[in-house]
């Protein structure tokens, strides 16, 4: 499985972004997949997932603002990132699970800054 995850930027206090992941390969086998973000000096926190079945988490700091979805033509999974802030900063990186494997895309940046 590979995995393409694009549409970072530099974007205001207060704005939006759309991150893309586009997975190609043995996509049959995932069942699950996530965004994660790491900022500078710190570790990767998980963001939200999405799996085969459809069920969805977020995490606390995103809930209200950021929405995980699919298309399934498309092979990609988006992270629609609303009311972005200071903390929002960080390289977004999206993550593919299945048959007991997990498959890593390259990260995005996003940085929100006036």
């Amino acid at each position: 499985v590979q995995l393409q995850a694009s549409g970072g930027g530099l974007v205001q206090p207060g704005g939006s972004l759309r991150l893309s992941c586009a997975a190609s390969g043995m996509i049959f086998s995932i069942n699950v997949v996530g965004w994660y973000r790491q900022a500078p000096g710190k570790q990767r926190e998980f963001v939200a997932t999405i799996t085969r079945g459809g069920n969805i988490n977020y995490a606390d700091s995103v809930k209200g603002r950021f929405t995980i979805s699919r298309d399934n033509a498309k092979n990609t999974v988006y992270l629609q990132m609303n009311n972005l802030n200071a903390k929002d900063t960080a390289v977004y990186y999206c993550k593919a699970v299945g048959s007991g494997y997990g498959y890593w895309g390259q990260g995005t940046q996003v940085t929100v800054s006036s």
